[in-house]
């Protein structure tokens, strides 16, 4: 009935951890297809917004010359000649390699009429043109172009110019707004720029217009930029999203192909605005990178898991030893009750038979005597056994050192139990030393149980014990070696446990389960060891190691 209650508990409890582990294996893949779908979610919303990230550090150096350079012309001032614009163009050349060619227009405003130009209020007119290129080794090209060569830009330009003098604000220098609108003129793959006049030269210009200063003559510096989109250098910031980048018209639409390929786009600004920046990438491109973030949230996800499994074997471990220690508990007042009962039994027999009213005989009144004196022995023993390895365990007793003489000591022991068990065969050997100095109280306990384990656990006809006591690297080794019926392998390490009992046919009489733990707890306490060999059906050997003291 009650080995029925062990199982069921264990089961209950193995069944709590079974269900505690599935939980949260269940939660652990749970957790990481929800991961692994957000970081698949991730990456692809990052494939699509990355891509400004791409075109900001590939337009970088557009920028730079945009807002930059080009407005360095206005420094000259209008007093650029063809050999300062050549120098100009060949810095340009060098350090922004997409500009492929630089037109320089030399423009004058006077007001002379031999020199109006229709559309131009104030007499703006292209004095001479010239068209700068780079070559290979690094220097520039000029040559001289027909004043008519970029009319178009010119008369923009020139348009803007009269409308800002009308307009202008001369007691502040123009804005940001201010300066694209009227002194840029952004058309696809080509800038024109003109210096920006100074607010005194915008009051004469103004003047000019309403007919003033009939002698006046001023220059003006116009340039226009064309650019090539192609020879600017792609700056792919995130290769691990994009796996090509290219530059593509606007109007560009490649055939869809069912292949799974990720695509997106973002257009050019500017001078640029009939390109556009091309992504794609292959599957399997954006599936390692969602593998890549994906295994540390992976990696965090399983350490919480084996976290919760160690916490779970934890709970598991502290039940089992429970349950062990519940059962060791168990048997052992199971056993001890009945090391008790059978001595109370037979002194109570013997007790009554001793007050009956019968006369008894001088040969069963010793009988009976005797049966009380060694069944008060028994449990004296027993109690005494109880008292001393709780005194040893706690340390509370002191080691009465003598020195003893070997060949006696176990000699006496050989004797006695040869009384004792007659069939019992014992012998000895004491090889190398004949003197030791120890308590030989804890020390006849040792022999004592060993003694009585040999011919408990020893089949008859087997009932044999070699005891044999050397000296060995300043240690004495006392090995007890028998014939019996041999100890499991996987038994070997809980038969010094206090309590634990082999389940065999010679423990099913009783037994508290306290010799070997004894044993072991003695040799400890002597500053020694016990260990053990033993093959199943062929006997044990045990050994005491204690230290050697003269």
């Amino acid at each position: 009935m009650s080995t029925q209650a062990h199982k069921n508990v264990y089961q209950k409890n193995f069944s709590l951890i079974a269900a505690f582990l599935v939980m949260i294996s269940i939660t652990l893949v749970v957790a990481l297809v929800i991961a692994q779908r957000f970081t698949e979610t991730y990456v692809k919303n990052e494939f699509a917004s990355r891509k400004l990230d791409v075109l900001e550090q590939t337009l970088k150096p557009y920028n730079d010359f945009f807002q930059n350079r080009i407005p360095e012309i206005t420094s000259y001032q209008g007093f650029l000649d063809s050999a300062s614009a050549a120098n100009y163009a060949r810095s340009v050349f060098t350090d922004y390699p997409f500009v492929k060619n630089i037109r320089y227009d030399e423009i004058a405003i006077s007001s002379k009429s031999e020199e109006r130009t229709p559309g131009n209020a104030m007499n703006i007119s292209v004095k001479s043109v010239y068209e700068y290129q780079p070559q290979n080794n690094g220097g520039v090209v000029g040559r001289r172009l027909p004043r008519n060569a970029d009319e178009d830009d010119f008369s923009r330009i020139a348009k803007k110019l009269n409308y800002y003098i009308v307009v202008a604000d001369t007691s502040r220098v123009p804005n940001q707004e201010e300066i694209y609108s009227t002194f840029y003129d952004v058309k696809p793959s080509k800038i024109s720029y003109l210096n920006i006049p100074r607010r005194q030269e915008i009051k004469d210009y103004r003047m000019l217009q309403k007919g003033g200063r009939a002698s006046a003559y001023y220059k003006q510096n116009m340039m226009t930029f064309m650019l090539d989109v192609y020879t600017i250098k792609l700056r792919n910031t995130h290769p691990e999203l994009y796996e090509n980048v290219s530059i593509q018209p606007v109007v560009y639409d490649p055939i869809s192909a069912d292949n799974g390929e990720m695509r997106t786009e973002v257009a050019f600004p500017g001078a640029f605005s009939d390109y556009k920046l091309y992504f794609k990438s292959a599957p399997n491109h954006l599936d390692d990178e969602i593998n890549r973030r994906f295994m540390p949230i992976a990696g965090i996800v399983l350490l919480i898991y084996v976290f919760l499994v160690v916490i779970g074997f934890l709970i598991y471990r502290n039940l089992n030893v429970n349950l062990k220690l519940f059962k060791l508990q168990y048997d052992f007042i199971n056993n001890f009750t009945h090391e008790f009962k059978t001595p109370v039994s037979v002194i109570k027999i013997a007790g009554s038979n001793l007050r009956g009213d019968g006369e008894l005989s001088e040969r069963q009144r010793k009988h009976y005597g005797k049966i009380l004196d060694e069944e008060a022995d028994k449990l004296n023993e027993l109690m005494n056994k109880l008292l001393s390895f709780t005194q040893i365990e706690n340390r509370s007793i002191k080691l009465n050192k003598e020195e003893i003489n070997l060949e006696n000591f176990v000699q006496k022991y050989i004797n006695t139990f040869s009384i004792k068990y007659p069939d019992f065969k014992l012998d000895y050997k004491v090889e190398g030393i004949h003197h030791f100095y120890t308590d030989p109280v804890l020390l006849g306990s040792i022999f004592q149980n060993m003694i009585e384990n040999a011919y408990k656990y020893s089949n008859p006809g087997q009932k044999e014990l070699f005891i044999e006591i050397s000296y060995e690297k300043r240690n004495i080794v006392i090995s007890f070696t028998d014939k019996g019926i041999g100890i499991p392998k996987d038994e070997l390490n809980n038969i010094f446990k206090k309590f634990y009992r082999i389940e065999n046919q010679y423990n099913q009489n009783g037994s508290v389960g306290l010799g070997l733990a004894f044993c072991k707890e003695l040799a400890n306490f002597m500053s020694g060891d016990l260990q053990v060999k033993s093959k199943v059906n062929e006997g044990s050997e045990f050994i005491v190691t204690l230290p050697y003291e003269n």
